[in-house]
Order: C-alpha cells, then sequence, then structure tokens
C-alpha cells in the first residue's frame, strides 16, 4: 500500500470510543502523543494518529494479570493497529476496592 491509498490513521476519539464500548472503563485517558514521535519508524508524517497513551481503569481487568489486561485492551483495538496505530501505552489499572 502507498501512503495516498493508506486508510487514515484513528482519532484519540475513535480509540476512547472502541475502549468505552469494549471494556466499560471505570476511568479512561486517551492521549495522541504523534507529534512527539515526528521522524521516528511508524510515524505517518502527519504528525497524528500513530502514537497514543491509554490510561485506563475497567472492572473487566479484576482478576487479570497486567499482560491479561494489556491484551484485552490491544485487542479491543486490532482493527485499528491495522489501519497504522504505530505503538501504544498502555496503562491498565484495576478499580479500586
Amino acid at each position: 500500500m502507498t501512503p495516498t491509498t493508506m486508510p487514515a490513521a484513528p482519532t484519540a476519539q475513535q480509540l476512547e470510543q472502541r475502549l468505552r464500548e469494549t471494556l466499560q472503563p471505570v476511568t479512561l485517558e486517551v492521549v495522541d502523543e504523534s507529534a512527539q514521535h515526528n521522524g521516528h519508524a511508524g510515524a505517518n508524517g502527519t504528525g497524528s494518529g500513530t502514537h497514543f497513551r491509554v490510561k485506563i481503569t475497567s472492572h473487566l481487568f479484576t482478576g487479570k494479570s497486567a499482560v491479561m489486561r494489556h491484551r484485552l485492551v490491544y485487542d479491543s483495538l486490532q482493527d485499528f493497529m491495522d489501519q497504522g496505530l504505530h505503538a501504544l501505552a498502555i496503562e491498565a489499572h484495576l478499580p479500586p476496592v
């Protein structure tokens, strides 16, 4: 695929909506850090939509290891990864008891 035929990179709002639908978070913050990675491998040249940080707390993480919590987030966003999301920093927390 050439850059002109690649799907548009996802937005923070799209990622947030998907995570709200699939993981029903208690707290959620999605930060687009793409501008900090210009020139980095995987940057799409537009300065947006390639690098995100997700801070999420969900009851669905209860009883799951950190690796399993991260896997749930990645699985929820897989189609965005296929569209050009290059890097995803995840902070996946359990809700307070």
